[in-house]
């Protein structure tokens, strides 16, 4: 049965080399054309076209700009596979030869640069060429395959678009959900890990009301200014002094806001801030110590009036279910070898791919792929600066095309396989 596992995974991929070069070319195109949160139209287009070209089912404008496949061949499991779609605000520093030059009006209507910081551009593209690979080898495999192209990651807004616009009542339940994300480590590398994967977040704006006054005469005013830095520096003892040293969790404040003149106190100062945890009873301790701290320096300060805390996005823990990430993991391991399948720790970065299994109540199973050049990493590990490679996010963040391409696809294709081998 081993050898027929192997011989289907084996047909499945052989056509891998002859996409490779079209799947560089399409990968260049999106990375020089992202699009915003909830704008990513010319994206789902692209992959509207290229399922609907292959044989699929295709729904489009899914949560607004969604796409879900639909590839039956026969009697057989489900399998989701999921790519996020959107790009970030972000201008684009790599000098690369296919980098953004793209600007967008936001959703508060501001123009701002866009760049695909986060590798949902090499996200899209994987998917894209696994799903070419099931359409391409139907013989080796059996069940339907539905790929989703999701959009809004970014701003946690995509997969609970999708889930409000009727996805689990307008498609098939699946038997698991599978995902993947590029990110800093060897390109060619997978790390996979049970359990709690990327952490949960909570991202607020807190308003802080105080009383203006001229800066002549501070007597009059209640300063915000003042109880905005006072809040924030005793926000930063909730990790420090609430949080148990065996657990973890990360309390950044992003943004403060107050005032436009050095001589005038403002009537308001403005937080907004993120939260990063592991464990549910740990988040709900931090967001009580935030509410319990913004309110008692309000008082501290005086305010008339207490501080208006206003959620901004949420992010689920992305969990892995033990039985299906051994089950990765092993084809993993039979396809890559021990030596490109590595245990991951658990990251801080936040994902809303755990709302699509969460609402089945269906296992899912997501894992990390290794984009930076290995030399580059090697050397960069050696010299003990690893922390100043370019993270997702960051300007400078560029996956090498190669292999980070090819793994990609071929991770989504194993995994997938895993459940649809026809060997069963």
């Amino acid at each position: 049965m081993v050898d027929k596992v192997v011989s289907h995974r084996d047909s499945l991929l052989a056509n891998l080399s002859h996409l490779l070069p079209d799947l560089k070319t399409l990968y260049m195109d999106i990375h020089s054309h992202p699009e915003l949160s909830m704008q990513e139209t010319r994206t789902a287009a692209i992959a509207a076209e290229r399922l609907r070209t292959a044989g699929y089912e295709v729904s489009t404008g899914i949560g607004k700009t969604g796409v879900v496949g639909l590839l039956r061949n026969g009697p057989g499991p489900t399998v989701m596979l999921r790519a996020d779609m959107d790009a970030l605000p972000v201008e684009e520093a790599t000098a690369l030869p296919y980098a953004s030059k793209v600007t967008a009006t936001d959703s508060e209507g501001k123009t701002v640069p866009v760049m695909h910081a986060c590798g949902h551009d090499m996200h899209v593209t994987w998917l894209i060429g696994a799903s070419l690979l099931f359409a391409q080898a139907k013989d080796n495999w059996r069940g339907t395959l539905m790929p989703i192209f999701q959009p809004a990651e970014e701003t946690a807004a995509g997969a609970k678009a999708m889930i409000g616009d009727g996805l689990f009542a307008r498609f098939p339940k699946p038997d698991v959900v599978l995902g993947q994300h590029v990110m800093v480590g060897p390109a060619g590398v997978l790390g996979w890990r049970t359990g709690t994967i990327t952490s949960a977040g909570d991202s607020f704006q807190i308003r802080l009301f105080g009383r203006g006054a001229d800066g002549s005469m501070p007597q009059a005013s209640i300063d915000p200014v003042v109880m905005a830095a006072a809040t924030v520096m005793r926000l930063q003892t909730i990790v420090s002094r609430e949080i148990a040293a065996s657990d973890a969790a990360v309390v950044t404040i992003g943004s403060l806001q107050a005032g436009t003149k050095e001589n005038v106190i403002p009537d308001e100062a403005i937080l907004k801030l993120n939260v990063r945890t592991f464990d549910a009873g740990v988040r709900e301790r931090v967001l009580a110590a935030i509410k319990r701290i913004v309110g008692a320096e309000a008082v501290a300060s005086g305010a008339l009036k207490l501080p208006e805390i206003t959620p901004l996005d949420q992010y689920p823990m992305t969990v892995n279910d033990p039985e299906a990430t051994r089950r990765i993991a092993d084809s993993f391991r039979a396809h890559f070898g021990d030596d490109r399948v590595q245990e991951a720790k658990p990251t801080t970065a936040s994902e809303d791919f755990g709302w699509f299994g969460a609402g089945w109540k269906v296992p899912s199973v997501f894992w990390f792929i290794g984009g930076v050049d290995p030399a580059i990493y090697a050397k960069a590990k050696a010299d003990g600066k690893l922390n100043e490679l370019p993270t997702n996010h960051n300007p400078h963040f560029a996956p090498v095309i190669h292999p980070t391409l090819e793994t990609g696809v071929e991770a989504l294709a194993v995994g997938a396989q895993a459940w649809m081998s026809g060997s069963n």
